[in-house]
């Protein structure tokens, strides 16, 4: 058989068995999935419906605009969106190498050389030319593999699906970083409110301090009286101090989701200008597998696992590769390209694993055993997944039911207060009576304020949970300096 035909037959071989991947496709798990989102025992309310809080933009869920321009620039300057993308550009460099070994390497190159023969050494001789003139020029073709058992095509699809994992991770670092600067903007807006109470109080117990002090002069009062007003002032002064430690170090914190270095964060519309939302479908339950981005990671990294049994499982088969070359190479410079310089060489090569002391094996068995451990991990993800939702969901509805019991508890501190003044300004009580229900309204105060802070937090959390922001416009995807089209932290909708 001559050259020619040897090449058509070995090609029309490739094309026969190229198709004979070995190792299984991929399948999707089967997933224990609830029916409905478990909730707060009271609430009986069905949050099951086709429409779900994720589907709604951040312009639709966060109406403060400062804060908006907040989410702006952490998205556009966060060290951790940059690194997120650095390694989306990671995988798809990994996944172009993987790639081109589905096509041969094709590489060219020459050589002209010079030599001279010592006229004196046991190969010279007087009068014979010493010195010679030869060059080569060729294109070669490197060894190539030919996919006949699909070990190249399950390394692109492995790579492919850590491709896919990666953008996903992507997805997920920036869902989360607008959480943490929601939550962390709401955190400070407490903290404003924490400070705003404490300043408050101080003014109160100083002037209060100042009463006793006079009553104490006039013979009223004892200096028993002046030392728990005094008590109740330096309580106050404490948690000013306590409440701006913690201010200017969320502050840093807060800058350091932004890019910045650690400085003042300008505020918009205080915490009680936030209203929760009172409409908060969560939607199907099967529709959390494609919103969530770390559950499309997972299952992506099932994929690669998957895939990776199959390159695992056709390293056991015979390979076969080509290896070819073409030129011309001739003593004289001269005669280069001519046809009597013409050289070339073609070939398949075989190559069968005999004896590789368990190699392949344990290579196998490692791929399933780490295929078995992504299924694991693909399972616990999707259980803690809905969990995370039912959570949040029991979170939004019994602090919404707290929050109204410590504002009738605060005002019954307040009067509890007002009234302790009113006697011991009668003579009827003594001020350790004061001095116990104006701490308690202090507590009780700052205690609302958390809880506050805490029924908006559930809002952007149920958010996170239901995997908002999961729809990606246009360039955004790719772009580590845009916006998600997702959901923001607190609507003005009405109580």
């Amino acid at each position: 058989m001559n050259p020619e035909m040897r090449f058509i037959t070995i090609v029309c071989l490739f094309f026969l068995v190229s198709g004979c991947a070995v190792g299984s496709d991929y399948k999707s798990p089967e997933v224990d999935m609830p029916s409905v989102y478990r909730s707060a025992a009271s609430d009986t309310r069905d949050l099951s419906t086709a429409k779900s809080l994720a589907d709604l933009s951040w312009n639709e869920v966060i109406v403060d605009k400062i804060l908006r321009g907040y989410i702006d620039e952490a998205l556009a300057n966060s060290w951790d969106i940059k690194a997120a993308a650095a390694r989306v550009l990671q995988a798809e460099a990994a996944l172009r190498v993987t790639r081109s070994e589905f096509l041969p390497s094709v590489s060219a190159g020459g050589d002209m050389v010079t030599s001279r023969t010592s006229e004196k050494g046991p190969a010279g001789s007087s009068g014979a030319d010493v010195q010679h003139e030869y060059g080569d020029v060729y294109v070669a073709m490197s060894t190539y593999e030919l996919d006949l058992w699909g070990r190249v095509s399950r390394a692109s699809e492995s790579a492919r699906a850590r491709l896919l994992a990666t953008e996903a991770a992507q997805d997920a670092v920036r869902q989360t970083l607008v959480i943490e600067v929601a939550s962390t903007y709401l955190q400070l807006l407490q903290l404003d409110q924490d400070l705003e109470i404490g300043r408050r109080t101080l003014v109160s117990r100083t002037k209060s301090l100042g009463l006793t002090t006079s009553r104490s002069e006039g013979g009223v009062s004892s200096l028993q009286d002046i030392a728990q007003a005094r008590i109740l002032v330096l309580t106050a002064k404490a948690s000013i101090t306590e409440t701006l430690r913690q201010m200017e170090q969320t502050e840093n914190a807060f800058c350091l989701l932004l890019g910045r270095n650690p400085g003042p964060v300008k505020r918009g519309r205080p915490l009680d200008d936030h209203a929760v939302r009172t409409d908060i479908p969560a939607g199907l339950p099967s529709a959390l597998l494609e919103r969530r981005p770390d559950l499309r990671a997972a299952e992506q990294q099932l994929i690669a696992a998957n895939a990776d049994i199959g390159q695992a499982k056709a390293a056991f088969f015979p390979q076969f590769s080509l290896t070819g070359l073409y030129g011309f190479q001739s003593i004289s410079l001269g005669s280069l390209f001519t046809s009597p310089a013409e050289t070339w060489q073609f070939g398949p090569t075989v190559s069968v694993p005999l004896f590789t002391a368990g190699r392949l094996t344990g290579n196998y068995e490692f791929a399933k055993a780490q295929f078995e451990e992504a299924v694991a991990l693909y399972q616990n993800s999707v259980q803690a997944a809905f969990r995370d939702v039912s959570d949040t969901l029991i979170a939004y509805k019994r602090l919404r039911e707290l929050r109204v019991q410590i504002e009738e508890l605060t005002e019954a501190y307040r009067l509890a207060a007002d009234l302790a003044n009113i006697r011991y300004e009668g003579g009827v009580a003594s001020y350790l009576e004061v001095l116990y229900n104006e701490q308690e309204l202090f507590d009780s105060e700052l205690y609302l304020s958390r809880t506050k802070a805490n029924e908006l937090l559930t809002v952007i959390q149920l958010y996170r949970a239901l995997g908002g922001g999961w729809q990606v416009k246009g360039n955004q995807k790719n772009d580590p300096g845009s916006t998600p089209d997702g959901p923001d932290v607190a609507s003005t909708a009405k109580k």
